[in-house]
């Protein structure tokens, strides 16, 4: 809690609301002596300018610089200067020629993300054996509300396009991985969480929750996920769920294969090895 209170403070110089912010700091500090109060929908102000700069940058890249970080988040330059100096001396970010980049810092904290349990050790080692069989990429994700988060990948050494890179994001909804995790709920979950009509990404995506959920019954039935091209033209992925792991994470594991590499046998052959893939990492998870 310290080291919030650190970067809060700093950052709520020459920004309003500053009585605001500091009940948010007296309420941090009853927290660290144990007599948190009543939760509220307040937001801090500070910490959500914090978080916008943060996933600008992340998304970015190269480094941005301050003009383009002021205009995308609407922030005077004097605090966004105040941010920036603080969030810098924590190496949460770095700067590179007139511009800002993730610093190292925030690098090590976010990988701590893998230290509460053994997955990422199971997906390297059942991920490199699956590579060295099939000479195919593999990925694991989790499911964050309607989208997928790539949190790891295995590639392969002939090349392939895919728009899976560590940290990004896609709707669940049209990826295999995606629907791998959601037929691991049941269909009362999946209404809540998806409208009746969905975003397509590509002309193949499906864009009724009425069909997907009939596909869903489908994987829930054949152990396995499969797409073609509802997210990038000439490109099919097959997924299998993994499980949950002891802290709650729900992940799945896929290969991404360009449409012109596959025939049925290679299919059926890739198919089995993502299913024994995503069944070895579960029992994995199980023993640890």
């Amino acid at each position: 809690m310290q080291g919030t209170r650190v970067i809060v403070e700093t950052a709520m110089q020459g920004v309003q609301h500053r009585d605001e912010i500091s009940n948010l700091l007296d309420n941090l500090d009853t927290h660290e002596q144990g007599r948190f109060p009543v939760k509220t929908d307040y937001e801090v102000p500070a910490l959500k300018r914090i978080h916008d700069v943060l996933e600008i940058l992340c998304a970015a890249t190269s480094p941005v610089r301050p003009a383009a970080l002021a205009q995308a988040t609407g922030m005077s330059r004097s605090t966004l200067y105040l941010l920036l100096e603080s969030l810098e001396k924590r190496r949460w970010i770095e700067k590179r020629a007139d511009g800002y980049l993730i610093g190292l810092t925030l690098f090590e904290l976010g990988n701590a993300y893998f230290r509460h349990d053994s997955l990422l050790a199971a997906f390297r080692r059942e991920s490199a054996a699956f590579v060295a069989t099939h000479n195919e990429v593999v990925q694991l994700a989790v499911l964050d509300g309607t989208e997928v988060v790539y949190i790891a990948r295995e590639d392969a050494p002939r090349p392939v396009r895919l728009v899976s890179d560590v940290g990004l994001r896609l709707p669940a909804h049209c990826c295999a991985l995606g629907k791998a995790l959601l037929a691991s709920l049941d269909d009362e979950a999946v209404c809540a969480l998806l409208p009746a009509r969905l975003a397509a990404m590509t002309e193949h995506t499906t864009t009724r929750r009425a069909d997907l959920l009939d596909e869903l019954e489908r994987v829930r039935v054949r152990g396995l996920a499969t797409e073609r091209e509802e997210v990038v033209a000439g490109l099919a992925c097959f997924a299998a769920f993994v499980g949950v792991t002891p802290l709650g994470k729900r992940v799945a594991v896929s290969s991404s294969v360009p449409v012109s590499r596959l025939d049925a046998r290679r299919e059926k052959r890739l198919v089995v090895g993502v299913a024994g893939m995503a069944d070895r990492i579960g029992r994995a998870l199980a023993q640890a």
